[in-house]
């Protein structure tokens, strides 16, 4: 069976929903933070912007063996973000993989809760800043269902210090961090 090229995306993301959904029926989200906290605080989009790189995540289907992790954020000219992620696959040298999606915020959120779509104007899944420093150093991104999380950086390696804030954080929102898979840079 031949799929044209304009359904891939569709059957793409079809399969990313039936893969979420079979993973929630057998069971397998037992480890999720199930009291996900609102966001902490308000986010500067403008400050936000620019390259993070990810020190940790909840391991997920998309990004399973990844390293040298990145999110780039950019403004656009309509009021959305633009998201570019890279992952390397076998290592932070590995063959790159991007990503590119949009994103709307939700208003009312203080900006710190965004719909993004990597499929189209079709599927959209919650991000949301649960926390971040007041100088965007770091940030700590998770969604409503608590499966998802990823701690994030500007600095490929950051300190021990900022490390130790992003877990410390983690954990204080009610995250497992003996779940985080930390990304090699």
């Amino acid at each position: 069976m031949t799929l044209h090229r304009a359904t891939l995306p569709i059957a793409f993301a079809t399969g990313v929903a039936l893969a979420l959904i079979s993973t929630t029926a057998l069971g397998r989200d037992a480890g999720r933070n199930r009291a996900v906290p609102q966001p902490h605080k308000t986010v500067d989009l403008t400050r936000y912007a620019g390259l993070w790189y990810e020190i940790g995540r909840y391991e997920n289907g998309f990004e399973r063996g990844m390293d040298g992790v990145t999110a780039e954020y950019r403004l656009r000219d309509d009021g959305q973000v633009q998201v570019i992620n890279t992952g390397h696959k076998g290592g932070p040298d590995g063959k790159a993989k991007v990503a590119v999606a949009r994103a709307k915020i939700v208003p009312d959120s203080g900006d710190a809760k965004l719909k993004v779509s990597f499929f189209g104007p079709f599927f959209f899944g919650d991000y949301w800043v649960l926390d971040h420093d007041p100088d965007y150093s770091w940030s700590i991104v998770g969604e409503p269902s608590g499966r998802f999380l990823w701690l994030l950086a500007r600095d490929a390696k950051p300190t021990s210090v900022v490390r130790d804030i992003l877990f410390a954080r983690a954990r204080e929102l009610g995250y497992d961090t003996t779940r985080i898979r930390e990304t090699l840079q």
